[in-house]
């Protein structure tokens, strides 16, 4: 059950009420829900809900209903995140694990783990102890597969993840690797959940082979139970009748559990299909279901593999996956990230005293600190600057490594304030991402969306979502500096018929509910954003490159610089022109190139470009 306590309980009230769940050998946990604390407790023996609800300091005592309890959305209402290493499953970004069947020799396992980072994934897999159909299979190199996995992640810097079969293989889990698998044929073995669950290493819980997911979450349950909370669910397609694929992935799996449970979801396309060409659409469908990650199997010889060479993909079939995902993933709210490792090793723990890995605009639950989280990882930390030019100042003055600004809106065009301070400050563009901007009408949990009568929202929102706004044209609109601030003084004011327009992210954190999703005019409403710095957050080789210019004034100055693009193959993907002050008839050209012109094979073009305009500055490549 939840025991809801009174905002006003104090220490001592709490204390008899966790003394009394104790008495009854209880599992206690104390959670905190926007800003409301609550008691969940979970027993084997009777717990009296009403004596519970007469004990000082309790508000109210809300049963759990279900057979699963640790794992319920009743018990922990938001979206649990796992750290195998520095990598976090679950949260804005989707978590790719990839590496081969089984390993099969250190060479084997290094040179798939080299091309499997290099193409976007987070942990690798392999397998070193194989439960197979056949006892004339290939069963794995055991302890000397722990061994190779762990020089994986030596040299790599990938954390690692491998099947155990049997609790006797628990310590050497613990000295080897990162993340344990409990597999499909293991799901309902209780003696080895309950083995993982006291082993505390983080858990991949694959779904049996013709399990329910009430049967698949009671096992998770298991493991919980032992005081484990890291828990990952992993769906690889149930047995059923159809013969053309290897089983049949059940991508409705999916929103269910997302439903049911806070722990996060991967799906494994390549045990669930069976047959290479049919693994990506199966992973691009996952992704677009809402899952948090994907499991794939990838083999640099999959001809000769001694496990499951069939629906293996190679290196190049599983880079074009991963670069398909990196489009797919912003429609749903997250990104996959091709340096998170690499970031994960500099973001580190940091001080107090130490300056914010990243500065943005705003508060918690505003879209630039979404941004933030999504290119960076959710355990930064982050410096919310009041405006743009505070942020360029922060990262000038070594307050901030890195900042984060918008610099167009698919719907409203440009934000010309940055494209200023990027010509004023000597920083670079060292990153970029894209992010989808979904609006929601917030308010208290007791306004409905037909009593509204009055907005807060900044301008940008406004604009964004003027369609929907025009529908009721009584509503009195109030502008704000920013999504957060109007959410905030929503929250502040708390009056009968105030709404505002605001992130899903920035409803959660100040308790608020949403009564409108998706109000923007277009779906299609994407913002860029970049990251500036003084120094690249990777080594991965540059792909862009952002600069700005202009044209001596005489006629066909512009088609001059054009013509050295197209002589050498630059591919121009934004050109924008700007006046430049106290120059009338005079413009700054902002463009951005798919080249890091910076590079060696495009010094000639640069040169060219620097002699046919009479000023030029390249602000990044990335």
């Amino acid at each position: 059950m939840i025991v809801v306590l009174k905002r006003d309980a104090s220490d001592e009230e709490k204390g008899r009420i966790r003394a009394a769940l104790y008495e009854k050998g209880c599992v206690v946990r104390e959670l905190d829900t926007a800003g409301q604390s609550v008691i969940g407790a979970i027993g084997r023996g009777d717990l009296d809900p009403k004596h519970l609800t007469a004990m000082a300091g309790v508000s109210e005592v809300i049963p759990i209903n279900g057979k699963f309890k640790l794992v319920s959305r009743q018990w922990h209402p938001h979206d649990s995140q796992v750290k195998v290493g520095p990598i976090a499953i679950g949260g804005h970004r989707v978590a790719i694990i990839a590496g081969p069947c089984a390993v099969e020799s250190a060479a084997q396992a290094l040179t798939i783990a080299r091309d499997v980072k290099r193409y976007g994934a987070a942990i690798f897999r392999g397998g070193a102890y194989k439960p197979r159909t056949s006892p004339y299979s290939f069963q794995g190199l055991e302890e000397e597969g722990l061994k190779i996995l762990a020089r994986v992640r030596e040299e790599t810097g990938l954390p690692v993840v491998t099947e155990i079969t049997s609790p006797g293989q628990a310590e050497l889990m613990r000295q080897y690797v990162d993340m344990v698998q409990v597999g499909a044929r293991n799901m309902q073995n209780y003696e080895l959940l309950k083995c993982v669950g006291r082993l505390g290493m983080p858990v991949l819980l694959k779904r049996g082979l013709a399990s329910t997911i009430e049967e698949w979450l009671m096992s998770a349950e298991y493991i919980l139970a032992e005081g484990n909370d890291n828990v990952v669910l992993c769906e690889r397609g149930i047995r059923t009748y159809e013969p053309y694929t290897r089983n049949t992935l059940d991508l409705s799996a999916i929103p269910v559990l997302k439903k049911l449970t806070h722990l996060p979801v991967v799906v494994d396309p390549s045990h669930a299909t069976g047959i290479r060409e049919k693994v990506a659409p199966m992973a691009r469908a996952a992704v677009a279901a809402g899952a948090d990650g994907l499991m794939v199997e990838v083999h640099h010889d999959p001809d000769h593999a001694l496990s499951d060479g069939p629906q293996s993909l190679y290196p190049e079939q599983f880079g074009q996956l991963t670069r398909d995902i990196y489009v797919i993933a912003p429609v749903v709210g997250k990104q996959l990230d091709f340096d998170s490792v690499e970031k994960a090793g500099r973001n580190g723990k940091s001080a107090d005293t130490d300056p914010a890995m990243v500065a943005y605009l705003g508060e918690p639950g505003s879209f630039s600190h979404m941004a933030c989280r999504q290119y960076l990882g959710d355990d930064i930390k982050m410096a919310p600057q009041p405006a743009f030019r505070s942020i360029f100042e922060a990262v000038r003055c070594g307050h901030a490594h890195y900042g984060v600004v918008p610099l167009e809106n698919a719907l409203t065009g440009s934000i010309h304030e940055n494209y200023d301070l990027l010509l004023e400050y000597d920083l670079k563009i060292v990153g970029e991402l894209y992010l989808r901007i979904i609006h929601h009408l917030i308010a208290s949990k007791k306004t409905p969306l037909d009593q509204v009568t009055h907005v807060l929202a900044s301008e940008p929102a406004i604009n964004q979502c003027r369609q929907f706004l025009e529908r009721y044209p009584h509503w009195q609109i109030t502008h704000m500096n920013s999504t957060t601030s109007a959410v905030g003084r929503l929250k502040q004011i708390e009056r009968s018929g105030y709404a505002a327009i605001g992130s899903r992210d920035a409803a959660d954190i100040y308790g608020m509910s949403v009564i409108a999703s998706g109000i923007e005019t277009n779906p299609r409403n994407y913002t860029r954003f970049v990251i500036i710095g003084k120094t690249p957050l990777s080594e991965r080789p540059k792909t862009k490159s952002s600069i700005v210019f202009s044209t001596v004034n005489q006629p066909g100055a512009l088609i001059e610089v054009m013509k050295v693009f197209a002589e050498n193959r630059i591919n121009l993907v934004k050109l924008e022109s700007r006046p430049i002050h106290g120059k009338p008839w005079q413009y700054m050209f902002y463009a951005d190139v798919e080249a890091d012109i910076e590079a060696d094979p495009y010094r000639e073009a640069l040169a060219n470009i620097a002699a046919k305009t009479d000023f030029l500055k390249i602000l990044g490549g990335y």
